[in-house]
């Protein structure tokens, strides 16, 4: 039996999206990466979640309303989770540091124990604290969760927020900053992933890459501050072809010299990237 992933606590560990139709939802997602899908709504819960699995392993969440349509598609919106320990301890953080509590810890069932935040900012993210549900069991593979990034109108004062809540450092790249996780690298190395800091090292990565949770860039002009979420996909092109195909609409393409990468809307309002890793020196 393959060993489960595990977040230790301050780690992004979970996204999921809020839709009107989660049926629809379904459909656009399960065409676009390939998920299937299992029911994980808890007894007497007024509202439905499914839990997207992608080669059986749990990849994402949708949640929405039991009758279709009765949710604001509007907002649909893809969230973050960071890892916790402590739920009630982390939601005090918070508070302590300037953000507010939207929602206090609240068991979901037999998976954990959630809270819905915002920052400093007002920006809103989530808190996990994992029982059942250790959090997402596959990343980086194509059709999962590539990593999430905050957009932030007061770069400095959420660097500042999130250092107190979750001990996160900061390290500038240039083209984006990484937001890092001391002792992540070494927890995956000693878990699931014994080689990442060989691997790593063989593509000259940056120093502390293993501890990489998310990152951080400044919110454009005219762009509301949030969380972002992006997953992996074999092909762009492919990925932009499917999406339209399936109704969603894309919003921007970007290449780099490490990604070809495109801003997408499903069908419902909830904005995601799909990303292709181009390194330099292969083919795309």
């Amino acid at each position: 039996m393959t060993e489960a992933r595990t977040y230790p606590a301050g780690v992004t560990s979970w996204t999921d999206v809020e839709v009107s139709d989660v049926e629809a939802a379904k459909e656009f997602y399960g065409g676009l990466f390939g998920w299937t899908f299992a029911d994980a709504t808890p007894p007497g819960a007024p509202s439905r979640y499914v839990i997207a699995r992608l080669d059986g392993e749990d990849a994402a969440g949708i949640a929405g309303p039991t009758e279709p349509g009765s949710g604001r598609t509007s907002d649909a919106s893809w969230n973050t989770y960071v890892a916790t320990d402590d739920a009630r301890a982390t939601v005090g953080r918070v508070e302590a540091a300037g953000g507010r509590v939207l929602s206090p810890p609240t068991a979901a069932g037999e998976g954990g124990i959630a809270a819905v935040c915002t920052d400093v900012a007002g920006v809103e993210f989530r808190v996990w604290q994992a029982r059942r549900r250790l959090g997402a069991q596959i990343t980086n593979a194509p059709g999962a969760w590539n990593f999430s990034d905050l957009h932030a109108a007061d770069p400095a004062a959420s660097r500042a927020f999130y250092a107190d809540v979750f001990g996160w450092e900061f390290t500038d790249l240039g083209l984006a900053t990484m937001i890092g996780r001391p002792g992540y690298g070494d927890h995956l190395a000693s878990t699931i992933d014994p080689g990442i800091h060989d691997r790593q090292a063989a593509v000259d990565a940056p120093p502390g890459f293993a501890d990489a949770i998310a990152w951080l860039a400044a919110a454009e002009a005219g762009e509301a501050p949030h969380w972002h979420v992006t997953f992996t996909v074999v092909d762009r092109d492919q990925a932009v072809a499917a999406a339209e195909r399936l109704g969603g609409t894309v919003l921007t393409t970007s290449d780099t010299e490490w990604t070809k990468a495109a801003t997408i809307r499903d069908p419902q309002g909830a904005a995601f990237t799909a990303s292709q890793f181009t390194p330099p020196g292969t083919d795309s």
